[in-house]
């Protein structure tokens, strides 16, 4: 048998470069039967290909590496009404959406999710090794919420919060860092903090504690602040917020 070419790389890692999707959507890509190499289906994320050399092609489509582009990492301030995905079946706004052209066609992908109705900080990228390791569970980075609550938060929901709870579906909760502001015509905010990723975390702890959600604000991930940019809007990291967050995951 021969040996593949020492510049040759996994499949999943090539198309996470090329910005397609990250690596853990890449495998299922692969196992989906919709990427092939050089014409033929691939049957596994891990197969060795050679950048420049085999032609990968996804749902009939060409993809390859811009040695020349730099990797793009951005933040929106997503608003609510708008899907965190690159296309949505039933004709909903996307995330993707509220980007330009020449930054569409660089293809970023979202960095984890934020459901329908739910807004603020959402990172996009095409650099596939940072978005899995943002994603994958060993190197999750703490995550900071504005939660507007309808009338008042009892201390006892408070307590249960931060001390960690099983939801009736089964999902132990690690505990949350929560910190009680004080109450504003009618409303209580309340700032979150939580270093897993289950789905919907927030919104399922809420409607078991018996609190209604007015609004959900991501405002933070690791070492990147949304501030004072405004709903809809983007704009493109920092090299040293890149940095920092790169650091933060360990590449």
């Amino acid at each position: 048998m021969t040996n593949a070419p020492s510049d040759s790389i996994r499949l999943n890692k090539f198309i996470a470069q090329c910005g397609v999707a990250s690596r853990r959507g890449a495998d299922e890509m692969v196992f989906a039967g919709r990427v092939t190499i050089n014409g033929s289906v691939a049957d596994s994320p891990g197969v060795k290909v050679t950048p420049g050399r085999d032609n990968v092609c996804v749902d009939g489509k060409s993809i390859g590496q811009q040695a020349d582009a730099a990797d793009l990492t951005i933040m929106l301030h997503k608003p609510v009404e708008t899907m965190t995905t690159a296309k949505d079946p039933q004709g909903r706004k996307t995330v993707l959406d509220l980007l330009p052209p020449e930054i569409r066609k660089r293809r970023p992908f979202p960095v984890g999710r934020l459901d329908f109705f739910s807004e603020g900080l959402l990172l996009l990228t095409t650099d596939g090794d940072l978005c899995y390791r943002l994603t994958h569970p060993k190197y999750h980075l703490p995550k900071v919420y504005l939660v507007t609550i309808r009338g008042s938060v009892p201390q006892k929901a408070v307590q249960t919060m931060r001390q960690g709870m099983t939801l009736k579906e089964g999902d132990k909760l690690a505990p949350a860092k929560v910190r009680l502001k004080k109450p504003v015509a009618g409303t209580q905010q309340l700032e979150i903090t939580l270093i897993q990723g289950i789905n919907r975390q927030i919104r399922r702890m809420c409607d078991e504690l018996g609190l209604t959600i007015l609004r959900l604000r991501r405002v933070s991930q690791g070492p990147v602040a949304l501030g004072n940019l405004k709903r809809g809007a983007w704009r493109e990291l920092t090299a040293e917020e890149t940095a920092a967050l790169k650091k933060n995951v360990g590449l």
